[in-house]
Parts: C-alpha cells; sequence; structure tokens
C-alpha cells in the first residue's frame, strides 16, 4: 500500500472520529485506522465481484437454462403473462419474495451495465464479463417482452399482498400472478423511464457483442422513453412497496442521459440541457431518485466539453460533499464503525448505489485531469474519494464491528438466516414434495437454523445504526438481500480490482481527542 493511501486512512479515520463526536456528544470514543500490514489477510475482490453477479441466477424466475449454475433453485413462473395472453415468464424477483417488480428490476439492469461498460476491462480481467452479460440479459429479455406495445408497459407480476402472507419457494407458489401495467390511460412515467434507461444502457453493453440485439434495445428504449414523456404520470401501482418519492423528472433526466449516451443523438442532450432546471442536490442514489446518476453521466459530459451542463456537475459534487467525512456540507451520518448511514431498511442499498457514483465520478476526475472537489473548506482528490469507497466496500466485506462479511459466502463468517423464501427451504431438488404457504411459515420461517440454501453473494440490507447485526430471519429491513444491493455492489467493486488483495484498514477504538494533525 502507498504511504500516501495510508496517511489518507488515517486521516479518514480521524475525520470519521470529529462526526461521530458531533452526533453523539456522550461518546469520548474516537476512531483510527491503521494498517495491519501484511500478516493480515487482504480482500479478494475478484471473488467478491464472482460471487455478487452469481447471486442473481438465484434471483431468476422462468425456465432455468442447462448452465444454471444455482442448484438449488428450478423452474418457477412458468405462466407468467397468461391472463392477457402476454409472455411475462422470466426476470427476476426482486428480493426475499416471488414477485417480480419492473421499476426496481429495471434499476438493477441499469446498475449492472452502468458496471459493464465503466469497467468492462476490470470485470473481463476477473473473467466474469460473460457472466454479467447474463444477468443483464436476463433481465433486458424480460422488459422487452414487458413493452409489448408502444403505449405499455407490464410493471409487476403477483399480487404483493398475498405472497406477502405466504412463505413458499418460488417452485411451489401458487398464490395469484396478478397483472399490473401502465398505459396512456393509466401512466407511470417513473417505470417507463427506468425502464428506458435500462435498455439503452444495455445497448451499449451488447453493441460489439451481439449487434442486432443492441439496435434492437436502443428501438425498444427509444420507443419506452416517448411513452415515458408523452404520457406523464407519478407512478403508483407498486405502493406501498415501491412508492416514488422523488417524482419522474429524475427518471426522465437519467433515460434521456443514456439515450444520448447510446445514441449520440442530439435531441436527447437538448432534452436534459433545456430541463436542467429539474436537477436537484440530493443525498442519495435509489432505485426512487436518480438524479445523483444522471448527474454523474452528464458531468462526464461537462468535462467532455459540453460547458452548458454546469449544473449537473455542480449537483453531483454537492451529493459527493454530502457523503464525504469532512466535508462542510457532510449531511450523512458516519457510524462509529465507519458506515454510511441514511435509513435504516436495508442500509446497504444506499451504502453500495453511492459507492457507485462515487467511483464513476472519481473516474471522470482522473480522466479528465481534474485535482478534485472542493466542499467548503475541505478538498478531496479523487484518489481520496476512491480511498472513501474502499473502507465502505471493506467494511461490508468484513471490516467492521461485527467482524462479519455481509455478503453470504464471502469470508469465514456472514449471515445464515436470510430473511428469503427460497433459500429459507430446502431445495425442491431435495425435498421434491411441496411446502404450502403456511407450512413455510410454521417450519422454516419460525425456524433457528440457518438457511439450508447458501444464497452465495447475497448481500443483505446491513447492520443498524450502532453497527449491530443480529442475523435473524424476522428482520426484514436487516436481513433481506435486494438485486439493486448487488448491482450497485458490482460497479463500486469493479473499480477496486486493480487493488485486489490489498491489505484491509482496521477499525480501532482510541480514547483521546484526535486531530488530523496527529496523523500528517
Amino acid at each position: 500500500m502507498r504511504s500516501s493511501e495510508i496517511i489518507w486512512g488515517l486521516v479518514l479515520c480521524c475525520i470519521f472520529s470529529m462526526a461521530s463526536r458531533s452526533s453523539s456528544s456522550s461518546s469520548h470514543n474516537r476512531l483510527a485506522l491503521e494498517d495491519v500490514g501484511s500478516s493480515a489477510a487482504g480482500y479478494d475482490y475478484k471473488d467478491a465481484l464472482s460471487k455478487a453477479v452469481l447471486f442473481f441466477e438465484g434471483q431468476r424466475s422462468g425456465e432455468l437454462p442447462a448452465c444454471q449454475r444455482v442448484k438449488w433453485r428450478g423452474n418457477s413462473a412458468l405462466t407468467d403473462g397468461k391472463p392477457d395472453n402476454v409472455n411475462l415468464v422470466g426476470g427476476y424477483y426482486d428480493a426475499g419474495d416471488n414477485v417480480k417488480f419492473v421499476w426496481p428490476m429495471a434499476f438493477t439492469i441499469t446498475l449492472l451495465s452502468w458496471a459493464a461498460v465503466e469497467y468492462r476491462q476490470e470485470i473481463s480481467s476477473a473473467n466474469q464479463l460473460d457472466n454479467l452479460h447474463t444477468a443483464i440479459r436476463w433481465g433486458t429479455d424480460f422488459i422487452l417482452q414487458a413493452h409489448n406495445s408502444p403505449t405499455t408497459l407490464y410493471t409487476q407480476v403477483g399480487d404483493a399482498n398475498a405472497d406477502h402472507q405466504c412463505w413458499e419457494r418460488p417452485e411451489d407458489m401458487d398464490t395469484p400472478r396478478t397483472l399490473y401495467k401502465i398505459t396512456s390511460d393509466s401512466p407511470g412515467t417513473e417505470a417507463a423511464a427506468e425502464a428506458a434507461a435500462a435498455l439503452s444502457a444495455a445497448s451499449l453493453v451488447f453493441e460489439g457483442v451481439d449487434c442486432n440485439y443492441s439496435a434492437r434495445l436502443l428501438n425498444k428504449s427509444k420507443s419506452l422513453f416517448e411513452f415515458a414523456d408523452k404520457y406523464r404520470g407519478s407512478y403508483k401501482d407498486s405502493c406501498p412497496f415501491y412508492c416514488s418519492f422523488s417524482g419522474y423528472q429524475d427518471e426522465l433526466l437519467w433515460s434521456a442521459a443514456w439515450l444520448y449516451k447510446a445514441s449520440g443523438d442530439k435531441k436527447y442532450f437538448s432534452y436534459v440541457l433545456s430541463n436542467q432546471g429539474w436537477s436537484q442536490a440530493v443525498s442519495e442514489f435509489s432505485w426512487d431518485n436518480k438524479f445523483a446518476g444522471a448527474q454523474a453521466l452528464l458531468a462526464k459530459e461537462f468535462y467532455g466539453g459540453q460547458k452548458d451542463l454546469s449544473r449537473y456537475k455542480t449537483d453531483v459534487e454537492s451529493f459527493i460533499c454530502a457523503l464525504m467525512p469532512g466535508s462542510s456540507f457532510l449531511h450523512i451520518k458516519i457510524t462509529s464503525g465507519g458506515l454510511l448511514y441514511i435509513r435504516d431498511a436495508s442500509n446497504l442499498q444506499y451504502v453500495t448505489s453511492s459507492c457507485m457514483v462515487l467511483s464513476v465520478y472519481s473516474k471522470t476526475l482522473n480522466a479528465s485531469h481534474i485535482d478534485g472537489i472542493q466542499c467548503g473548506s475541505a478538498h478531496f482528490s479523487a484518489s481520496q474519494i476512491k480511498a472513501f469507497i474502499r473502507l465502505q466496500v471493506n467494511y461490508i466485506l468484513g471490516n467492521n464491528p461485527m467482524n462479519m462479511s455481509y455478503m453470504v459466502g464471502f469470508g469465514s463468517k456472514h449471515p445464515v438466516q436470510l430473511h428469503h423464501r427460497g433459500s429459507s427451504i430446502p431445495s425442491i431438488c431435495s425435498h421434491p414434495s411441496k411446502v404450502g404457504c403456511n407450512d413455510g411459515y410454521s417450519s422454516y420461517y419460525s425456524s433457528n437454523n440457518p438457511n439450508p440454501n447458501h444464497h452465495v453473494g447475497a448481500i443483505v440490507g446491513g447492520p443498524d445504526a450502532n453497527d449491530l447485526f443480529h442475523d435473524q430471519r424476522s428482520d426484514y429491513s436487516h436481513s433481506e438481500p435486494t438485486t439493486y444491493i448487488n448491482a450497485a455492489f458490482v460497479g463500486a467493486v469493479a473499480a477496486l480490482l486493480d487493488e485486489s488483495k490489498q491489505e484491509p484498514l482496521q477499525l480501532l477504538q482510541i480514547n483521546r481527542t484526535t486531530n488530523t494533525s496527529d496523523y500528517m
């Protein structure tokens, strides 16, 4: 490890201490970071990437291929779409249930595609590019099917309320496979625009792999964007499970930015330019709020010579300043263990998505030969931003107060009681008898035993605000994995692949007042 990186790690720790002091005046403990040296086992980022991508095979719906690597899964939901005589077989279950929500599914595919575009060489060096392409295509194939007319997009398959009353394997599922769709008469701009973003981003992924498929994705993306923009209306169908709080302007900017990147068509540039006033300074990037992602994409265009897009550059740097410890504009809590903490429910989704934006923007700064960003009195270089990403990724992989990985199958200690139906019930291969709705709850949901199926690569919602994790199946806010947690992690960890097997920075508690200058 370079000495400058060690110093910055120490500086970050001191900053964490000051942030912790301001949020909890009763505590006198401070955090310090020190390099534990070559005796410590480093994190294998290639292995973490491999497992993160493998996770998606355990989330598949539909008829599984012969090359399926997650063997405890079987075929499921093979008649989806039948009531409307449309083929909606395939796609992904979003989390630990058996419902297909297209809005977060599309966001998952956009994130995976973004990683494949930005870190193609790094992912290829880890021999995961083909697997990543397969994961993306499993989602895009479904979105193509779901957009079966210019003014229709199927946005959900399965009655979520009924599904959540049962604890069943997807292979046994007998709850209603109710269909939900948006149309010109019942619009849902957020879902349609995110689907457009997913297909346009994926068209870039397959540009040099399957030209015909890439062109098909781009054409369908244009159709979805026109549908989203022409028939504006906020998406409500999946509420209360996926409610739109940020409105649809973020998705429209996000999808237009991807369409400009994918097509080069100036009308999409004109769209983001003329609607720059929609852009907002935010402190999260999520399935609901895409502003920071759009801003990161368009700031790259700014540095490429499109100086009229300065609003996006300003706003994405505001996002980064809201996250970086030591910033004059820090808005986000840092736990005493060093984790970004935005909200309690599934907090790691915000950590991984934030790291995705930070990694892309630090890469943009390096490519543009910009020395960093200014956050009030604090200045952060691209390497310092990347060091902070590394701290967050390492926290997820095990460098945390619980001394456990929050990715199943990574490290010697990781979650074993996932809030996940398929993982928690014996595989249909080993237990072919049907496990009914109530039987699943009584025999498996309520069990204190580890899940019989290891959902390798699954990243759970993560610890609470005190860095504690109780590994209880019933605690869905902390023990449930989601596709979009993993999708963002793929990009964040891919950015670190050139540092694989680096020694982690060890968190220590010390009982004295710490100043940044102590470590300079």
